[in-house]
């Protein structure tokens, strides 16, 4: 996210020691601060793992024996499909720093938009090369991106391989991982599967999309968004709280939501920022002007366009009145900038 301008909360998060490293007799490398709680972790990946057979992780509840091969709604196995892992700078400033943020991005998606910048690997991944990583392997991509300089680990798209991740997490902090771990979601997520993660995440970069469930329905194929989507924000707060920085401005922990402005209103604005307010004045959010016609944006008239600079100063206006100072900002020019190519190398371009 290329961000103009914003206010910086001034809490500063000093990260201590990080605990003693165990291995159980079940093999999994332990991160914790007791051995008790190396076997709390244990157990809880082992109920994560349990839960594939049927699948009720996403609040799709697909019900499908993920194990065996069988694919629900995000089409995805036992193994952790990753389309790319490399540097990203074009987060927000506290996320992407000046060494980047250490993206892995998932493919394959709980919802369908519509209009999905990353619709190459979230809606049918064609001819790119996908790999489907084991905990283990995912854990060495999570250790390559901090040893290539990443302020964190940026899990992009995870809601449908949480078993994966909060196992690779674990396994990579037992191998030595030390830098924050970011859970980038597009908010669609169950709260019984985020309190099992609740000490596994540092930072959670959730989006807010819309306020009504006619425009989710429309927009991205799902019926209850909005109740779903509040309730995931509202337990990722109790979890992390807000964002805290370090004295060098990076995000150490807490929670950054997003929101896209959408033409004529179509998210909703100010209904979500309303609901982030009503849990925080303080709440940081990222209120993102990028929006572009991609994918099958057409299919929704009113997505046929850009938004203009009036709705997108309309949108902050609305923030600033219900209280809301920690906003990052965009220029309306960094639309294309923003937009992947997941064919390529660099899907960013680096930028």
């Amino acid at each position: 996210m290329t961000v103009a301008a914003c206010t910086d909360p001034s809490r500063v998060l000093r990260v201590g020691p990080t605990g003693n490293v165990i291995r159980s007799q079940a093999g999994w490398l332990m991160h914790a601060m007791s051995e008790t709680q190396g076997w709390r972790t244990e157990r809880r990946l082992l109920s994560l793992r349990e839960r594939l057979r049927a699948c009720d992780l996403c609040p799709r509840q697909c019900g499908v024996d993920r194990t065996a091969g069988q694919l629900g709604f995000c089409r995805t196995g036992a193994d952790a499909p990753v389309a790319h892992v490399g540097l990203h700078f074009g987060e927000e400033p506290p996320i992407s720093g000046s060494n980047g943020s250490g993206t892995i991005f998932f493919a394959h998606c709980n919802l369908r938009c519509v209009f999905c910048q990353n619709h190459q690997i979230s809606q049918g991944t064609g001819n790119l090369a996908v790999r489907y990583l084991s905990d283990y392997e995912l854990a060495d991509e999570m250790l390559s991106v901090e040893k290539r300089g990443a302020h964190n680990v940026n899990l992009v798209s995870p809601s449908h391989v949480v078993a994966q991740i909060a196992s690779a997490i674990t396994i990579a902090r037992g191998r030595g991982l030390r830098i924050p771990v970011v859970y980038n979601t597009n908010g669609y997520d169950a709260v019984d599967t985020l309190r099992e993660l609740d000490g596994l995440i540092d930072i959670y970069l959730p989006d807010i999309k819309y306020s009504s469930e006619e425009a989710a329905e429309a927009c991205s194929a799902v019926s209850d968004y909005v109740p779903v989507n509040r309730r995931a924000i509202a337990e990722m707060f109790r979890q992390v709280g807000n964002l805290l920085l370090d004295d060098d401005g990076l995000a150490r922990r807490g929670l950054l939501v997003r929101h896209l402005v959408l033409p004529e209103n179509l998210a909703g604005s100010r209904a979500s920022l309303a609901f982030l307010a009503s849990l925080s004045p303080e709440m940081v959010v990222g209120l993102m002007s990028q929006y572009s016609p991609q994918h099958r944006a057409d299919e929704v008239p009113a997505l046929s366009r850009r938004i203009t600079y009036e709705e997108y100063e309309r949108v902050i206006d609305w923030a600033l009145e219900l209280g809301l100072e920690n906003c990052f900002v965009q220029e309306l020019e960094s639309t294309q900038l923003l937009v992947p190519d997941f064919g390529s190398e660099e899907p960013f371009g680096n930028s």
